[in-house]
């Protein structure tokens, strides 16, 4: 009999999973570890319910899905935490950080669908998230499945984006992203870190990263764009090419059937960075929030940067 309770992430969604049982005892427990691993492989979306709060037990969950790695930019706000690599903060103060307004309402950490490290050559296995202070007002993170996106695209569109690759920028950032940005946005404060990656991230290369790419145990598509730090469309940096790269995730944006999660206490979740995009919905401004990250060392071979090749396997 399993030790662990594992229920579907909702009764409408085709991805995600609920895991609720991992202790001290079950997180040391080799079964039970291949058996989160198996469950994450199919889901995409593990959310671990009534599991302790912490940062030992956040280090301990990450580990089941393999090493963890510094995160890839070097300013974030990192946690001392001896022998944890990549173990971040992530949030504000009321009245700090990166201030927007989107719909009329203004959000601090507002951040809107892309995947991790899409701006380098090498995509991190996935990212692990706990909330150690929630806001009053907001602060959902959305997730959502890019075998999703790429089964509800038309034949039609699932034909262009499979002959597409795109290019990523570290600092398209904010009110500086190109593609997919909601024709209503208006920075208000760009917090200071920010502002430094935005301007560190003019001596980067870019990274070029396909449209679609294959599962290779299911060999499902996954369509897998990241609308936050595009920067075009490889070999078609023109008007043309532009406007396909915009109406395309004008089509990702009206086919996604997000899971948007609202916090709860004893709760952390993970997502596969490879399959996903996910989303922080932003937070009422006047009210604090912070998040603690750990980020699962891994790369699935797929990206390069701009004018390079990566080496063939073996």
């Amino acid at each position: 009999m399993s030790r662990l309770d594992i229920r579907p992430l909702t009764p409408d969604h085709s991805f995600g999973a609920r895991i609720s049982g991992i202790t001290w005892e079950t997180v040391e427990d080799e079964a039970v570890r291949q058996q989160v691993r198996d469950c994450f492989e199919v889901s995409g979306v593990i959310i671990f319910e009534d599991i302790e709060p912490s940062t030992e037990m956040q280090v301990a969950v990450s580990k089941i899905f393999g090493p963890l790695r510094d995160h890839v930019i070097k300013n974030m706000n990192r946690i001392d935490a001896p022998n944890v690599p990549g173990l971040v903060s992530i949030g504000s103060r009321p009245g700090e950080g990166t201030i927007v307004e989107v719909g009329g309402k203004q959000l601090a950490d507002y951040v809107p669908w892309h995947f991790d490290a899409c701006y380098t050559e090498q995509l991190n296995r996935a990212g692990l998230l706990q909330i150690v202070e929630q806001s009053a007002d907001g602060g959902e993170t959305g997730f959502a499945d890019g075998v999703q996106i790429y089964n509800a695209l038309s034949p039609e569109w699932r034909e262009i984006a499979e002959g597409l690759e795109v290019i990523y920028f570290q600092g398209n950032m904010h009110h500086n992203q190109r593609y997919g940005l909601a024709d209503d946005f208006r920075l208000i404060q760009l917090m200071d870190s920010s502002k430094r990656v935005i301007e560190e991230a003019k001596s980067l290369p870019r990274a070029v990263h396909p449209a679609v790419w294959q599962r290779e145990k299911t060999g499902e598509k996954v369509f897998h764009v990241s609308p936050w730090q595009a920067d075009g469309i490889y070999g078609r940096e023109n008007e043309e090419g532009d406007a396909q790269l915009e109406e395309l995730i004008g089509q990702m944006h009206a086919v996604v059937q997000p899971y948007w999660h609202h916090w709860q206490p004893n709760e952390m979740a993970i997502w596969d960075n490879w399959r996903c995009v996910h989303s922080a919905g932003g937070h009422d401004p006047a009210y604090a929030r912070d998040a603690h990250r750990t980020t699962i060392l891994g790369d699935y071979g797929l990206g390069r940067f701009e004018n390079s090749r990566r080496p063939a396997p073996g």
